[in-house]
């Protein structure tokens, strides 16, 4: 039996969203969504109010940032499955129905940005894509969108999630947790302009996550990461042993202790690298596990 719109719970983390949050409620109900929380973080405008005359509850959210409203839901969703959007108007409403086609199957559903991307600043566009790379490389997935602000999870599942992360940087936590634990994967949707106010700052937030991306690395797939940080050793020992020879070739001269420092960075990076196939490989070989 496939999972149905009363199944789900759309949770809308808002913070000053008095701008938006009344048109993506009334989408939502338009959609056929009778289960619509917001999580609110405070606001100081009028979105508590605009969200209440839209006859939405609001539940005021416990501890700091995006990963304090997640939490709070966790705790008031009643429904088996509860579908993360922004409260924005960046995501369409429709777009829910493609999740829900695949909620049975899978615990953790990401909505890749496929459609719309023009509507995403430039700058962000490219940081999401870096962002996104580093998070596959490190974590051993195939994911598009690390990054996406729309995500559907299962309620159980989330509630047993350890979220420490305080900004935006919670979508890849959440991600990285679910990779290793449980079944995940994306569907396309569209992305529209924002309405009111963006919150994000690109080059503070961007790098934000990405140390977050590699913390993350350090707990669940810290073999890859020490591995390949190994492997960067590459880069000295060939420029080392370039030096070296061209210093052969071109006056005759053998520096034989540069040479052997040259030699042990190279037997070093090569040593990381074959640990990190080990592991990428030993990463497969689970996730195979996990699927059968």
């Amino acid at each position: 039996m496939s999972v149905g719109k009363d199944d789900v719970t759309v949770v809308l983390p808002t913070l000053n969203e008095e701008e938006a949050v009344g048109q993506v409620v009334h989408e939502l109900r338009q959609a056929g969504y009778r289960n619509i929380l917001v999580i609110d973080g405070y606001s100081t405008d009028g979105t508590v109010k605009v969200a209440e005359a839209n006859g939405c509850p609001v539940v005021l959210q416990h501890s700091m940032g995006k990963c304090g409203a997640i939490e709070t839901a966790t705790e008031t969703v009643k429904t088996p499955f509860m579908l993360v959007m922004d409260g924005d108007c960046t995501y369409d409403p429709k777009d829910i129905d493609s999740f829900l086609a695949h909620a049975k199957m899978y615990d953790h559903i990401i909505g890749a940005r496929i459609n719309g991307r023009r509507n995403i600043p430039r700058l962000n566009r490219v940081g999401n894509w870096v962002l996104t790379q580093a998070f596959n490389m490190l974590m051993g997935t195939k994911l598009s969108d690390v990054c996406s602000g729309m995500y559907l999870i299962n309620t159980d599942v989330a509630r047993r999630l350890e979220l420490d992360t305080k900004s935006f940087d919670v979508e890849v936590e959440i991600a990285a947790q679910t990779a290793t634990r449980t079944r995940v994967t994306e569907v396309p949707i569209g992305y529209r302009e924002r309405v009111g106010r963006q919150k994000l700052r690109s080059w503070r937030h961007g790098f934000q996550i990405m140390r977050t991306i590699f913390r993350l690395a350090r707990t669940y797939n810290p073999a890859l990461l020490f591995s390949a940080i190994v492997a960067l050793a590459t880069i000295p020992a060939m420029f080392i042993l370039g030096w070296v020879a061209f210093e052969v070739i071109s006056r005759g001269i053998w520096h034989s202790g540069v040479a052997l420092v040259g030699l042990m960075l190279l037997v070093l990076a090569s040593q990381g690298l074959t640990i990190a196939t080990i592991a990428v490989l030993l990463r497969r070989m689970e996730k195979r596990i996990q699927s059968r």
